[in-house]
């Protein structure tokens, strides 16, 4: 009978455990979600979503314990929150061209971009072998860390949460061209104007503004030295693809 208590006591204590922090630990998170605006009321919810599965099968927690759900569900509510967006911003691209852009703004690279500039990486828990191999700053690991962190503001302050901070920082990169490289426009542009027989459209550079480190260039495009569109970006590569952006909403409208 003793025996099997015993063994009964070790088995107890091979079961996966709840993940507990300190606050002394909490205290780190705690202070980046004041950091980037987050009022949250459940800073376990966030502390989940920087939780590696590599950690979780390393420190022998509790499988769900890892931000993977949250990634699910942080997903499904980033695509909401970007289409309506789209859908009120651009009212007159069609429902094509908005697929493509809003791919364009939840794909892998972006999504990365987006969590290491507000140092996502710096709060991810790893396991030793992930840590090792850089997961740390691996693109789709930070990628489905924003995921995850979408998932938990939405659960944790709701949907206008999750608008407020996309507003803060995601928003503002689709009014910029961030993603327009991505878009292509020059091409759907040129693809709708040779469709019609038009001819061929021409980029100008017409106006470039502000300090050296923080330049910007005005692109004009024109067909038949007619003025379809004119864009604003960081380089005139850019600023092409938003004229282009802007002409093809102008067609489209007709």
């Amino acid at each position: 009978m003793q025996q099997s208590r015993k063994i009964h006591r070790r088995g107890m204590k091979r079961q996966a455990k709840k993940m507990q922090m300190t606050n002394a630990q909490k205290i780190k998170y705690r202070k980046f979600l004041d950091a980037i605006h987050i009022n949250f009321k459940n800073e376990d919810l966030f502390i989940q979503a920087f939780t590696h599965s590599s950690y979780v099968n390393e420190h022998r927690i509790r499988p769900h314990d890892d931000n993977e759900r949250l990634e699910f569900l942080g997903d499904a509510v980033l695509e909401l929150a970007i289409s309506q967006y789209l859908y009120k911003l651009f009212d007159h691209m069609s429902e094509g061209e908005m697929t493509k852009l809003r791919a364009a703004i939840v794909c892998e690279p972006s999504l990365a971009k987006i969590a290491d500039e507000l140092n996502f990486g710096d709060y991810v828990l790893l396991g030793k072998g992930e840590e090792m191999t850089g997961g740390r700053r691996r693109p789709a690991l930070l990628a489905d860390v924003f995921e995850a962190f979408i998932g938990a503001l939405y659960l944790d302050l709701g949907m206008d949460a999750v608008y407020g901070f996309l507003k803060d920082y995601v928003y503002p990169k689709i009014h910029n061209g961030s993603f327009s490289h991505m878009m292509d426009f020059k091409s759907q542009l040129q693809e709708l104007i040779q469709r019609e027989n038009q001819g061929q459209v021409h980029y100008k550079i017409i106006e470039e503004k502000g300090p050296a480190h923080a330049r910007e260039f005005v692109s004009e495009v024109t067909l038949d030295k007619q003025q379809l569109g004119i864009g604003t970006g960081k380089s005139k590569k850019e600023a092409e693809q938003m004229a282009a952006q802007k002409a093809l909403e102008k067609l489209n409208s007709k």
